[in-house]
């Protein structure tokens, strides 16, 4: 293969086949490294100093192959060349950019990402459906998983924890389709939720007593709503002491307590065989000595295996489910134990699940981006065929601004919970007019 024209080939310069030359050089110098490349070393270098190699190599490569680049333009293409090597190709531009909050592909040159709350095209793009491919087998092959055309959907994680999905053709019509929702490699803290203002100080003294009490927790919400989030602060604070055990898809939370043990699902082999589910998972959890059990989302017949754990002596369990409001998120686990197969009588299964849980926290994505807990809710009993509950914190939404964010103000509704005496029992003493009815703050 002849090397590019180097009078040709000054990308970043003014004119159209300015970033198609780049593009050419950068494939020609990735393919004369791979040439080069010493394989029976590799395995010897830890990951800083193959960089390090790597880096001086290409670097030669551009002095030999096109010595008209400038200083930006060389590193540009040095970066992305190891990128490519070492890395997600494209991605890693956007998965190094702050601010990012998802990144949704739709096919090779269709990039979109969430920045402050707004989706808006990147400029960023793939070569073909090929190369897309190629950075996709190499995210879900880094877990395990597999995405071919015998099976075409899958979830993963990227190595700072982010949530990958992934669907390519035949199912995708417009080539392989990857959407990224990023956690980030430093997870947000109680401090970081209370100057966005997603709740007040009075709603975390309460949350943070009742996780502490071993309260029974369910966060609700819908996508992109914080919840995963939201389920890591939490988390964190469970005394340490305690052993934990999570349960997920794809492993996304962030526990830092040390005494964590984090099992991940199965999807069935080529064969269909060897599948473990979220409930395979929960039943050995019982058997394993947990103090408590946290699933990262209730989607199946799992639910009544979780209320069932909550309610035999793993108090302080914790999971999240998809609803819109706390009401809905009673509604959608019987539900999703009835599509289960289990035959339960509703009476007896709202029995259960008033039994189990004392707590809903409604996470919401209002207009414009802002999330906000709207609703922290106790489950008290039931009267007749009705789950009685009460709303301790609410979110009130005032309006829209003049940037189309939706703003208001949260209050205490006045209510004392009933769980309270457990918190007093634990040795948590909360502020005597912490629930007073009042409102706590305007934004």
């Amino acid at each position: 293969m002849a090397p590019p024209n180097q009078t040709t080939m000054r990308p970043g310069r003014a004119g159209e086949g300015s970033e198609l030359d780049f593009e050419k050089l950068k494939r020609f110098i990735h393919g004369k490294l791979v040439e080069k490349l010493d394989l029976s070393r590799l395995g010897e270098l830890d990951g800083d100093s193959l960089r390090r190699e790597i880096r001086l190599v290409v670097e030669h490569l551009c002095d030999t192959e096109n010595p008209l680049l400038n200083r930006s333009e060389r590193e540009r293409l040095v970066e992305e060349v190891l990128d490519e090597t070492f890395g997600f190709g494209p991605l890693e531009i956007l998965l190094k950019e702050q601010g990012v909050a998802d990144i949704m592909i739709n096919g090779p040159k269709h990039v979109f990402i969430e920045r402050n709350g707004r989706i808006e095209r990147s400029k960023v793009t793939f070569r073909d459906n090929d190369h897309l491919l190629q950075i996709l087998d190499r995210i879900v092959s880094k877990v395990g998983r597999r995405i071919d055309e015998t099976s075409p959907m899958v979830d993963a994680r990227l190595p700072d924890g982010s949530r990958v999905n992934a669907i390519i053709p035949p199912l995708a019509l417009d080539g392989p389709s990857l959407t990224i929702r990023r956690f980030g490699s430093n997870p947000l803290g109680l401090e970081d939720l209370l100057k966005f203002g997603a709740l007040t100080p009075e709603m975390a003294m309460l949350l943070e007593g009742a996780i502490k009490a071993r309260v029974n927790a369910i966060i609700s919400g819908g996508t992109g709503s914080g919840k995963t989030t939201l389920l890591n602060v939490l988390s964190s604070f469970i005394p340490c002491d305690q052993r934990v055990i999570t349960i997920e898809d794809a492993a996304e939370l962030q526990l830092q307590q040390e005494h964590v043990l984090r099992l991940e699902t199965r999807p069935a082999n080529i064969e269909g065989k060897g599948r473990i589910s979220a409930t395979d998972l929960v039943k050995n959890a019982l058997r394993m000595r947990p103090d408590r059990i946290i699933i990262g989302e209730c989607r199946g017949a799992e639910s009544l295996d979780m209320l069932q754990a909550m309610n035999t002596g793993h108090e302080g369990s914790l999971t999240t489910i998809h609803a819109n409001s706390p009401r809905d998120a009673v509604s959608r686990l019987e539900t999703m134990i009835t599509m289960g197969g289990i035959e339960l009588p509703l009476k007896a299964l709202r029995h259960q699940f008033c039994s189990a849980v004392d707590l809903i926290i409604q996470s919401n994505r209002l207009q414009g981006g802002p999330r906000k807990i709207t609703h922290i809710t106790e489950v008290l009993n039931m009267e007749q065929d009705t789950v009685i509950m009460q709303d301790i914190f609410l979110f009130v939404q005032d309006g829209i601004d003049e940037n189309g964010k939706a703003y208001g103000h949260f209050e205490s509704t006045g209510v004392r919970p009933a769980f309270m005496n457990r918190l007093e029992a634990a040795g948590i003493r909360l502020p005597a007019n912490l629930f007073a009815r009042k409102n706590l703050s305007s934004r």
